[in-house]
């Protein structure tokens, strides 16, 4: 597939210091804080995710490819394919972090995995990062990036048909500002949301996408309003991709009382997101 040895790259790390400060923790709130709330000062719990917003990418200008991210090959293995998807990941909370905080996070590629599918070739990498804030080990994740190869033409994956059994119901209103915002929290330059040309043209997408990472917090924000607090662990997939134009909403089922499943639907027909909170462990 690839020449190539991308396994060498497995168990390379990296260490980055960050941290969320009352100007940023202000700036994520406009796009991620429930109507009429107020934003998280410093000092105030940073609620749960807001760690990704912590270590943003500092690659310069020159060093970013045609799509929009970091070129790979330091850190990162040298994958010859052109689409990369943050497919998903999983989560232990284990002690709280503040705004204002510094934090570390010490990140591992855990393994690459090589291999041919219907679609051809994929790759996919696994990193294991650790967040560390002034009390000690905060946040473990483990996160999941796949890289394909840019199609001629869009194919989407097979739908996963929307629960009807949903214990919650709550819609989400998608718009290019909220993937423009979204894409300045994290960011995060990839092209394909918020540059319609670029997305139509070379990646083939019928519309702009919605980042996957923004589904995951719709998720876990809901599930943790819905049960008054947030879980222990989290867990989330990317089943189908989820477009601007898409009518948006999130489902939430409890199977017991220390698991919930939640997903993000779209058109009210199929499944773009699927993730698991849970309380008890």
């Amino acid at each position: 597939m690839d020449q190539i040895n991308l396994g060498a790259w497995i168990d390379r790390t990296d260490t980055i210091d960050g941290g969320v400060s009352p100007q940023q923790a202000a700036l994520i709130h406009s796009v991620l804080g429930a109507p009429g709330s107020t934003a998280p000062r410093k000092g105030d719990l940073l609620p749960h995710l807001w760690h990704w917003y912590a270590f943003p990418p500092l690659a310069a200008m020159e060093e970013l490819g045609e799509d929009g991210h970091p070129r790979l090959g330091d850190f990162m293995p040298p994958v010859r394919l052109n689409r990369r998807m943050w497919a998903g990941g999983s989560l232990e909370f284990l002690a709280p972090v503040h705004v204002g905080e510094p934090l570390r996070r010490r990140s591992r590629i855990a393994d690459v995995v090589e291999k041919t599918s219907a679609a051809g070739p994929i790759v996919i990498v696994t990193l294991d990062h650790e967040i560390h804030g002034q009390a000690g080990l905060a946040v473990l994740e483990r996160q999941d990036i796949v890289y394909l190869q840019i199609p001629e033409t869009f194919k989407p994956p097979r739908k996963t048909a929307a629960p009807k059994d949903a214990v919650v119901t709550e819609a989400v209103k998608v718009t290019t500002p909220l993937l423009f915002r979204y894409s300045a929290i994290t960011f995060n330059a990839h092209r394909i949301h918020y540059d319609l040309p670029y997305t139509q043209q070379v990646e083939h997408y019928p519309d702009l996408v919605v980042h996957g990472p923004l589904q995951a917090q719709l998720l876990i924000n809901t599930a943790s309003r819905q049960r008054g607090h947030a879980p222990r662990l989290f867990s989330y997939r990317g089943v189908h991709p989820l477009f601007a134009g898409d009518a948006l909403d999130l489902r939430v089922a409890a199977l017991n009382p220390s698991e919930w499943v939640v997903c993000a639907v779209a058109n009210g027909t199929h499944q773009t997101m699927q993730a698991n909170a849970i309380w008890e462990i």
